[in-house]
């Protein structure tokens, strides 16, 4: 299963119900996700909470940011690099998308980071999803 699609989806779905949090398993790809969500102004917040089966394991809660006209602030999230096709590409080849409007979140050598983060170190590395 993919996690960081079931992430994605329970977000979007989430955001398109007007929901104020959404809770999903926690993993500490999804926490660095949602913190590059969190530092890029998408979300409100993110914390740690015990989760389901009698609290043994623990969730992600996330906090959605809107508008003051109840709009997402998150337009669009796509995954990119899935399970049975990895996509990888080098700093100079990372994707732009929507005349740069587009934050694309990547997992590197130096850790999870944006496009522009990658850039900057000039690293490449798996390029997870892209959120507008």
């Amino acid at each position: 299963m993919d996690t960081l699609a079931d992430l994605l989806t329970r977000i979007r779905n989430a955001s398109a119900k007007q929901k104020d949090r959404v809770d999903v398993p926690l993993s500490k790809l999804k926490v660095e996700v949602v913190r590059i969500l969190k530092d890029e102004g998408f979300i409100a917040n993110y914390k740690t909470v015990p989760g389901g089966a009698g609290g043994k394991f623990q969730a992600l809660r996330v906090f959605l940011k809107y508008t003051p006209n109840r709009e997402a602030a998150i337009r669009g999230l796509r995954r990119i690099s899935k399970p049975g096709l990895r996509i990888y590409r080098s700093y100079g080849d990372i994707p732009r998308g929507r005349g740069g409007l587009v934050v694309t979140i990547l997992s590197t050598s130096k850790g999870v980071v944006t496009h522009r983060q990658a850039k900057d170190m000039k690293v490449g590395g798996e390029v997870l999803c892209q959120v507008w």
